[in-house]
């Protein structure tokens, strides 16, 4: 898999947080940016696969 580049404008107070984050897991900004979005991304399909397998058990009405 390549990589782009994805430039964003955050917020300097949210900027810091973000760096205060990463630093307590010893991560870099970018590193820890790109974990929460991909473990974000894996909740999502996890959800919309729970929910599908729900649909497809769920009793036909009588």
């Amino acid at each position: 898999m390549g990589s782009r580049v994805l430039s964003l404008r955050v917020d300097s107070e949210l900027l810091e947080r973000i760096r205060q984050h990463a630093a307590k897991r010893g991560m870099s900004v970018q590193d820890y940016v790109v974990r929460t979005l991909i473990r974000d991304d894996f909740d999502e399909r996890f959800k919309t696969s729970v929910d599908e397998t729900e649909r497809f058990y769920e009793a036909p009405p009588l």
